[in-house]
Formats: structure tokens, sequence, C-alpha cells
């Protein structure tokens, strides 16, 4: 059945002009807005877009009247779908010591260094099974759609061992074919080096570049591979090579760096990552040679929150000198237990300066962009995914206002209208 979304108090389309390329600068604060707006769906995709009386018109809403499935929006905001185009959500159990040895006033490192942080969920997803992940997983897909995200980045990244990294990606894919969004698998092997490799690091590099990448890649289980390139994780060297690898096997690359100390971009921007994540301590110069390029810069916001008193990642510094800035959770159990799309654009806004156009843009458009699906997703526009959500507010600017209440009414994945949250 087709379906009309119709009398959008503001329908943000984010239309752009058909290149396809991130939003950056004073485009990024462009939202395509229509008052009155309606969105036409037929066989999942967008047909038309504009002002309700005009989308009435079009020719399959005259032949299908009678049938059409319609939600009426009225007191409502539509926009496209949230694009979280960073999650770790392959984990069994919250890392409840490190919560309270964080609030005692124990850093990140020192949290690592006794046994606690990425290793502390190892565990875990080893002693697992498939099924036990697949469920942990589904749980919070649908848990980020009910805030009106429609588009996932999942990664594997706490087995850190051949199996349990395969696992977590087998979990992924079964997840991904329950949930009516879009699932985006990234193999994480290289999140740090586990216990058993503690003295033997480039060996466990060797494990995922010969045994790890090549499995996945065999398998069609990820279609990108990062890496945590980090004091204390791994080395720009060897954060290099697994990419290289990655490379060779035809896969994305995307890489979390500059979240606790500096690193020169330079040799990652050679490799055209499609994103590079956290970067807290971004030098200037590698801002000046990030906004040449493609690669997108994904904030984390909410695991600064998280972490505690400190620095946001500098959004407006990036922004303002022309890089292409996405927003995404970081959901994970150690540093971002947070499936909330909305609660990102609040701290984006409150604590790193972003316009609330400019948080939309890189929560939609150009999350898509760092996941290489900005063809299909990220706005509102004839011939891409039906991937859509509806607010309850009357001015788009509301959503990075209100926190800590879900506001979000209803989402339509892949042209499939979700169960409405209550009020």
């Amino acid at each position: 059945m087709a379906l009309l979304l119709t009398h959008a108090t503001q329908l943000l389309t984010l239309r752009g002009n058909g290149n396809n390329l991130p939003r950056r600068g004073a485009r990024m604060r462009e939202l395509g807005i229509v008052t009155d707006g309606a969105v036409l769906v037929d066989e999942a995709k967008i047909v038309a877009v504009g002002a309700s009386d005009e989308v009435a018109k079009h020719d399959l809403a005259r032949r299908q009247r009678g049938r059409l499935e319609e939600i009426d929006c009225r007191g409502k905001v539509v926009l496209p779908g949230f694009v979280d185009s960073h999650t770790h959500p392959v984990f069994t159990a919250p890392r409840l010591v490190d919560f309270e040895k964080r609030i005692a006033g124990a850093t990140y490192e020192e949290i690592a260094q006794a046994g606690g942080g990425i290793r502390a969920s190892l565990l875990g997803v080893r002693e697992a099974s498939k099924q036990e992940l697949v469920v942990h997983v589904l749980r919070a897909l649908r848990e980020m759609s009910a805030q009106g995200t429609t588009a996932v980045e999942a990664k594997s990244g706490y087995g850190l061992s051949f199996d349990a990294e395969i696992k977590s990606l087998e979990a992924i894919r079964e997840a991904s074919r329950q949930w009516k969004g879009t699932a985006v698998a990234t193999l994480l092997g290289a999140h740090v080096v586990p216990p058993e490799y503690r003295d033997q690091p480039d060996e466990y590099v060797r494990v995922v570049c010969e045994e790890m990448i090549p499995a996945a890649a065999r398998g069609k289980l990820a279609d990108f591979v990062d890496v945590f390139c980090e004091r204390g994780a791994f080395t720009p060297e060897q954060s290099q090579r697994i990419l290289r690898n990655a490379m060779e096997h035809r896969l994305g690359l995307r890489a979390h760096v500059c979240q606790l100390t500096p690193t020169d971009l330079g040799p990652l921007l050679q490799l055209h990552p499609a994103s590079l994540d956290h970067m807290d301590f971004v030098s200037d110069g590698d801002v000046s040679a990030l906004a040449a390029t493609d690669t997108i810069a994904t904030l984390l916001p909410a695991a600064n929150y998280f972490l505690g008193p400190g620095a946001f990642p500098p959004a407006r510094k990036l922004i303002d000198a022309g890089v292409a800035v996405a927003l995404a959770t970081d959901y994970n159990p150690g540093t971002a237990p947070t499936p909330s799309m909305p609660f990102v654009l609040s701290v984006a806004c409150t604590h790193m300066k972003m316009s609330p156009a400019e948080a939309i843009t890189a929560a939609t458009y150009n999350g898509a962009c760092a996941l290489r699906l900005q063809e299909r997703k990220g706005s509102l526009e004839p011939g891409k995914d039906a991937d859509i959500a509806i607010f309850e507010a009357s001015d788009y600017r509301e959503l990075a206002y209100w926190f800590g209440v879900n506001r979000c009414r209803q989402t339509i994945l892949g042209g499939v209208p979700q169960l409405v949250v209550s009020q």
C-alpha cells in the first residue's frame, strides 16, 4: 500500500543539488523546509515531496485515493530518519564498575590499565552464543528507531579473537534481517590488543589482517573496517597496515582517531577513509587538510558527556574551516550508553555550539555520507529510501531543545510505518 504523510507543520527535506557531495559550511544550515508539507511513498521509495496541496495532485495520489494509508502530521516536524554512523551494539552487559571508577576520579586510561574498559566486555562476548548477541543487537536497533534513527552503522570489536569477531558480525547480520531499518556492518577487530597478545601486538595485527579481514570480506559480513588509532590501542603504523589490508579486500575504511591524544592525519587521509571519528584533538593543520577531502569528521559528543568534565570535539573550528561534519551516538557499554540521536543533537548544540540546523544535517545527510549511503538516504527526495522520522514539535529547533524525553512519535523504515510512540 502506498503511504501519504500530509500537513506537516515543518517538513525538513534537506534536498540537495544532485551532486551527492557532503554538506559543509553554510550548506549545513540549509534544511529545505516546507510548511504544510507532504511526502508520498510507494514500494519503499519516496515518490513526491512538497506542499500538501501539490502532492495531493500527484498522479499516484489520485489513482490510489481511498487506498492510501495516510498519516496526519499536523503539529509535527517531519525529517529524514537519523543516520547513526558510529555504534558498538555487540556487547552483553553494562560496564558499571568502570562507571563507578570514573565517578571516583579514574581516567579512561587508568580504567583500561586496571582491566576495565574495552577488555572488560571481552569475556561476555566470547562466551555468549550468537543468538544471545542477536537479541542484544536487535534490542539496540529497535531502541534507536524509537528515537528517530532509521540507519545504523554497527561495529564488532568486543570479541577480539577470530571466532568472536566473526560471531559478532554474524549477529549484526542476523539482527539486521529482523529489523526494517538499514544496518551497515563494520569489522573493528582492531579495537584494542587483547590480553593474550599483550606482549605480541604485531602478531595480533597479523591476525586482523590475514585472518579476520579476509574472512569478513569473503563472507560479505562487513562493509567497512575500523581501527582505534590511539595511545594504548594501535599505533599509526599498525593502523595504516590494517586499513591498507582492508583496501586490498575492497572494504571501506574508517578510524577512531584523535580521541585522547593528537595524531598526524596525513597518512590516514591518503587512504581516503569514509570517516574519521572522535577528532577531539585534531590539529589546525589537519583541519585544513581534512577540509580539502570528502572524508567525514564524525563527532561523538555523548562520549565526552559521559566521560565527565572536559573538552568536546571542536565542531565550530571544523565547520567554519569547511570540514564536512557528522554526528553519531557512539552507542557502547563503556563511554556512550545511549541510543538517542536527539540527545546527541542537544549536546552538540549546547556544548559544541553547533546550530540546530547544522546538527540535523550532521545527523542525517552527512551521516549518510559517512556510510557512503547518500544516494539513498539522508534527505527526503524522490527516488530515495522512505526512511522518515516524525517528531512532536512545531519547530525543528525543538529537536535539540528538549532532552531527557523522547518526542519522536513515529518512524517510517523502508516505507513501513512503525508503531506510534505513546505520549
